[in-house]
């Protein structure tokens, strides 16, 4: 049988036509965003062992402009603790960068360079995306030198623990790989649009990665250029996952089979949560069932700071309803 590569003849297809319509998609994206892919260059204290001594340490991730006046996305833990911060963009140019703001509950993070003529990418609507899509992970570890990995949108409303503890919901999972280096990078579509910020991958979950949604970034970036600060309410108490007994769950037709155990209050004002009693058990907040902390967390949004909210406990294994105002979490 003839040799189907005989039957090419490259003098007559150039190397672009070589290229399969999946090549051209990644190649062609490539091209289009790479210059708005930025690395990003740290100096973080630290203590040496042997010393005790404070150091100056060096640490390294990606980034990406979102505006044309030199906005800047990544993640927070890139940034974290930094003493000094430059920006290396994809023209050579090694600039320095102000922190806007930064939130560890996203592990978002957005600086501020001051730079003119740099090309900014577009956000995507990542509620429209769906499983099967293809997601492009773009990096920038070395300053001159862009990294890329391809597959597809693996999932979609995953969570993951932010360094803090709370959960930053709204997640993609993708098969595309997160280089080292890469964190704080864009994933993006088949149209060059930012799709999520790539932020965390799992080594024992056979190179499962994942990205901040565009949206959730794309509104804590705007928080953070705004305000310095993303706003979140806050109840002051410490609680902790609690199973509930058949008995609790059917007297008082409960959807949730936990809670979550009161036991601590700090008496922090403005907050007001002197109805609380230590040993109650948090079901419902705002008329949302309450499993865990994490559900907690998540009804404790901007809105709720210093407006009066309900809140049912089982107190003596009944369901009471009580008054809280939540403060703001500084």
């Amino acid at each position: 049988m003839e040799n189907i590569f005989s039957l090419v003849d490259q003098r007559v297809f150039p190397e672009q036509q070589l290229l399969d319509v999946y090549s051209r998609t990644i190649t062609g994206v490539v091209s289009s965003v790479a210059e708005a892919v930025v690395h990003i260059q740290v100096q973080k204290e630290s203590v040496d062992r042997r010393s005790n001594q404070k150091k100056l340490v060096p640490a390294s991730g990606s980034g990406f402009i979102i505006s044309t006046d030199g906005f800047v996305i990544t993640n927070n833990h890139v940034i974290e603790g930094a003493k000094e911060i430059k920006v290396s963009l994809a023209d050579g140019r090694l600039v320095s960068a102000d922190l806007k703001g930064a939130d560890p509950s996203t592990d978002i993070a957005v600086l501020k360079i001051y730079e003119n003529g740099v090309k900014p990418l577009v956000m995507a609507d990542s509620d429209l995306l769906q499983p099967g899509q293809i997601a492009i992970a773009i990096g920038n570890p070395l300053g001159l030198q862009h990294t890329v990995t391809a597959g597809v949108v693996s999932a979609l409303g995953r969570t993951l623990r932010a360094t803090n503890g709370r959960m930053i919901d709204d997640v993609i999972q993708t098969d595309a790989s997160l280089n080292p280096g890469n964190s704080g990078g864009p994933l993006v579509n088949s149209l060059g649009q930012v799709i999520g910020v790539n932020t965390a991958t799992i080594a024992s979950a056979q190179g499962l990665c994942f990205a901040v949604s565009s949206n959730l970034a794309a509104y804590v970036a705007g928080k953070l250029i705004m305000d310095g600060r993303v706003k979140r309410a806050y109840l002051g108490i410490a609680g902790q996952l609690v199973n509930l007994s058949e008995r609790m769950i059917g007297a008082n037709k409960l959807e949730k089979r936990t809670g979550v155990y009161v036991f601590e209050i700090v008496a922090d004002h403005p907050v007001y949560n002197s109805e609380l009693k230590i040993g109650d058990i948090i079901v419902s907040f705002g008329g949302k069932s309450i499993g865990s902390v994490d559900d907690l967390h998540h009804e404790l949004n901007e809105k709720l700071i210093g407006k009066e909210s309900s809140l049912e406990v089982l107190r003596s294994g009944r369901k009471t309803s009580i008054k809280v105002i939540p403060g703001e979490m500084k």
